[in-house]
């Protein structure tokens, strides 16, 4: 979808789900490129977040197939039990996710937070984690905030901390779920800043927003969820400068123009 050299990171063909009759996803079939940011905007309940989900196997999609980089599932022959595990963990290890709440263990400083995924989860050593940790720090902004705890931050300042943890497991690819919905809005801008400098230093990203002014500045494609399908899809100047699509004209009126 988007035109460039780099070579594809995430293949995504014929994702569906359903949670019980309700379809959510009704086969999403798209392609990121290696540096890229694809940003997926819609209506509540369109299935933004059950795609970002399922490239981390939070969810498992009924069928389909996801591939980052050399890690392929095909969810419609995933094995049962601790085969189909295991091949979903080796896709969810290729990821970080940034959720809409920080998730901080409150007991634990911010340094303690970064650094438990790779040194437990992953087994690298102690003294490399907490030096790859200080320098992640430093590039959202709280290289001083080291020995603090999540309760003498403030919730922009922890949802950095999130985005920090998760750079810490060096993921080829980082998904974010709407980070900035649980922020009072005075609070949202320091966050956006910090994903805009991560896409501008060449970080594969899948982003789920509300924000759509975030989204025009930040994506490389744009993708327009409505009732589980990709209504359109093209760069932010196409779909949300000059969209073709009914849908997606009323949906950005009324995000833009709500009067």
């Amino acid at each position: 979808m988007t035109e460039t050299t780099e070579p594809t990171r995430i293949q995504v063909r014929g994702l569906a789900k359903s949670f019980g009759d309700h379809q959510v996803l009704r086969g999403i079939d798209f392609e990121s490129r290696r540096g890229t940011s694809t940003v997926l905007i819609g209506p509540s309940g369109s299935g933004k977040t059950t795609v970002l989900r399922s490239l981390n196997v939070l969810e498992t999609p009924d069928c389909g197939v996801v591939r980052i980089d050399d890690v392929e599932v095909d969810f419609a022959k995933l094995p049962p039990g601790k085969a189909g595990r295991k091949e979903g963990a080796r896709l969810r290890a290729q990821s970080g996710m940034v959720f809409q709440t920080h998730n901080l263990f409150p007991h634990r400083t911010v340094l303690e937070n970064i650094i438990e995924g790779p040194v437990v989860a992953q087994g690298r050593p102690r003294e490399e984690a907490v030096a790859d940790a200080k320098v992640l720090l430093d590039q959202v902004g709280l290289g001083d905030r080291v020995d603090a705890y999540p309760s003498q931050l403030s919730g922009g300042q922890q949802q950095r901390v999130g985005i920090a943890r998760a750079l810490a497991l060096k993921p080829r690819v980082v998904l974010f779920d709407e980070p900035t919905s649980a922020l009072d809005p005075e609070l949202v801008g320091e966050v956006l800043a910090v994903i805009k400098d991560l896409a501008a230093t060449g970080w594969t990203m899948v982003i789920v927003t509300h924000e759509i002014r975030f989204a025009e500045q930040v994506a490389d494609q744009v993708l327009f969820l409505d009732s589980g399908v990709i209504v359109e899809y093209g760069t932010s100047a196409q779909v949300i400068g000059d969209p073709q699509e009914e849908r997606t004209q009323r949906f950005l009126k009324r995000i833009l123009d709500p009067g």
